[in-house]
């Protein structure tokens, strides 16, 4: 069983298509997501969508065609392109929609116009009716009708939104409420106010803040590249300094802005006083757990040291891996974009329909009304799919290089070689570990959807009960996403088919277990310390900085901003980092199993981890003669020992 079991890895051997009715069905997907762009299209929704139309089923721009019952549809309006809301600010904020009645017409008013005499004078000069189309421009100012069927007044100046012919408000004062309505944590709208005035104030300081992330995790890539050996001490010593100085500038701040704050302080100066002490507490209370987790951890750095400075050597011959997040995300807006100009297509597709004021909407009926649920599911499958093809390149291209024994020849564009393999074998088994991950995100969705909208009407029990429920499918993600991770490493080394691949991949993890959990507490928490140090460095030059503003500006939406920024920029780096080191351990915990060294059994395995499991079995077998605990530390280290 020892050499059936052995022969099962092959590595990079041979290849062969994998799960290929997986990608049949994952086809067959996305043509149907194909024909309800097709369809939505087909019905006039995207010339609704981009020409825009009015309350009456006209489109602007076109001639139009009767609909039955409805006065004022079929109309001519090929010389009025623009939608003009007569009253902009009357926002439906359960809907989320405008309530006021839509017009075509030539030109958008480019001043404020505050009497129906001005919206008549606009009319005559510019030749754009801004009332009803059953009103004449002379009927204005005499006929009673005007007061519904005219703009409320002052009409706002507007401008034509770029594509969308719409005409929209200049100054967007008039939908502060219904900003206000969905930041339901403002209860004082002067708050927002002052936010808001803080972010534009510090724009300049933001940007640079940003681009200082950006630099620092660059930074960081090269550090973890050349001095990996050195990497967790420095990180860790960095990580300390970093976490005490910003705790201390913080109380520091927060105790001389105190002693030298009077009685007539601004409310703006009360708001940073208050922020400071919460930072500072925050600041004080993540310290103190910092250096408790690192304490425990500290036993456990000599396998992440071994496995970051081979994840070193991988990114010098492999260097085009720093860029894969980027390729990723640059897919995924692409994606995404076409998912939202498809999902606003079918929010104007289907047929007009009378609605209970008179005016048309347009409504999709029978089955096809469904077509949202395709498309929802659509968006998550499509979106893991390209997620999951990042990991199957990563892990197709640090299999390539672990196990070719001779680093020379490793090909000359290995990521390009993984996605060819990819792309002509490993598709389906993608599709598959993707629709897997839909599964279960799915019913979470449904789940947190369904706690949003009962929010306040469920009793405590039921409250709990979901909560409990959205976890548990949240850790079940977790955890398949870790092992889709590796079955993706066994089908790049093997070229198995999903299940085999995972069923192969979950051995070796649970034969690994000790292993793994030493490789991911350690080697995430180092990647994670690296984040941290990122976040704290440009955290602190924006109190620094931010800290000449603090009379008059607030600091509170600013700093967290660029804290946010920061952290997803270093994470952006880092991640592609930690899948990287997660390939490595993989392809190492096989090396050991199946390899030990002997003729017609050599490792595949970097000189560094060949020393250390060297080291780690002298280490065993001394700590065995005296009997320590440091046995029970290396033991799950040890490579071909443990066969």
């Amino acid at each position: 069983s020892h050499k059936s079991s052995k022969r099962e890895w092959k590595p990079l051997e041979d290849h062969s298509c994998t799960d290929v009715p997986w990608l049949l069905l994952f086809i067959v997907f996305c043509v149907g997501m194909g024909f309800i762009c097709g369809f939505s299209i087909a019905t006039g929704a995207a010339a609704r969508l981009l020409s825009g139309y009015d309350s009456y089923g006209n489109i602007c721009g076109q001639k139009n065609v009767k609909v039955e019952g409805i006065i004022n549809s079929g109309l001519d309006l090929t010389h009025k392109k623009y939608v003009f809301f007569l009253d902009p600010c009357n926002i439906d904020i359960v809907h989320q929609k405008i309530k006021s009645l839509a017009l075509c017409v030539s030109a958008c008013p480019r001043k404020e116009l505050k009497t129906l005499a001005d919206v008549q004078k606009f009319a005559e000069t510019n030749g754009s009716s801004l009332c009803s189309y059953e009103l004449q421009p002379s009927e204005y100012t005499t006929d009673p009708r005007a007061a519904k069927l005219c703009p409320k007044y002052p009409v706002p100046e507007s401008a034509p939104i770029p594509f969308f012919h719409r005409c929209a408000p200049v100054n967007i004062s008039c939908y502060a409420k219904f900003a206000e309505a969905l930041i339901t944590f403002v209860s004082d709208s002067s708050v927002l106010h002052r936010l808001i005035s803080g972010v534009m104030t510090s724009k300049e300081i933001i940007m640079g803040l940003c681009l200082l992330s950006l630099v620092l995790s660059m930074i960081l890539m090269v550090i973890i590249r050349y001095i990996s050996r050195v990497l967790v001490w420095i990180l860790t010593i960095l990580v300390i300094l970093g976490s005490l100085g910003g705790t201390g500038v913080l109380w520091w701040l927060y105790a001389k802005q105190r002693m030298s704050a009077g009685t007539a302080e601004t409310q703006i100066a009360k708001d940073n006083l208050r922020a400071l002490l919460i930072y500072a507490i925050s600041a004080t209370v993540f310290t103190v757990i910092l250096f408790l987790i690192m304490l425990i951890m500290r036993k456990r750095v000599a396998l992440t040291i071994a496995l970051f400075h081979v994840a070193g050597k991988v990114f010098i011959h492999l260097p085009l891996l720093v860029f894969q997040p980027f390729w990723t995300f640059f897919v995924l807006i692409i994606f995404w974009t076409y998912w939202i100009t498809v999902l606003l297509f079918l929010g104007t597709a289907g047929n007009p329909v009378p609605n209970e004021e008179g005016f048309v909407e347009f409504r999709v009926v029978g089955p096809l009304k469904y077509m949202w649920w395709y498309h929802v599911v659509g968006l998550i499958w499509i979106s893991e799919f390209i997620l999951a093809c990042q990991q199957m390149t990563v892990a197709g291209a640090v299999v390539t290089y672990y196990f070719t024994r001779e680093k020379r020849n490793i090909p000359f564009t290995p990521i390009l070689a993984s996605v060819n393999r990819l792309v002509c074998y490993h598709l389906g088994t993608v599709a598959k570990g993707s629709f897997i991950i839909t599964l279960v995100k799915i019913p979470r969705m449904i789940l947190m959807y369904i706690h949003t909208q009962l929010k306040g009407k469920e009793n405590a029990c039921a409250r709990c009960m979901l909560k409990a429920c959205i976890c548990c499918l949240w850790c079940l993600e977790k955890c398949l996403t870790y092992l889709n991770q590796n079955a993706y490493t066994a089908t790049a080394i093997n070229s198995t088919n999903f299940c085999t691949s995972a069923k192969d991949a979950f051995v070796i993890l649970v034969e690994n277990a000790l292993r793994v959990a030493a490789i991911n507490t350690v080697g995430d928490f180092m990647l994670f310390l690296g984040k941290v140090l990122i976040v704290c460095s440009t955290g602190l030059a924006g109190i620094m900085l931010l800290n000449y503003q603090r009379d008059y500006t607030i600091w509170v939406l600013p700093l967290i901003i660029v804290c946010l920024f920061a952290f997803l920029v270093a994470h952006c780096f880092l991640s592609i980092y930690e899948m990287v080191v997660d390939v490595l351990f993989l392809c190492f915990a096989i090396d050991t199993k199946y390899n030990d060294g002997s003729p017609g059994r050599e490792f595949y395995m970097d000189k560094v981890l060949m020393e250390f499991v060297e080291s780690s079995r002298k280490s065993m077998k001394e700590a065995g003669r005296r009997g320590g605990a440091e046995d029970r530390e290396l033991k799950p280290m040890v490579g071909a020992d443990e066969e």
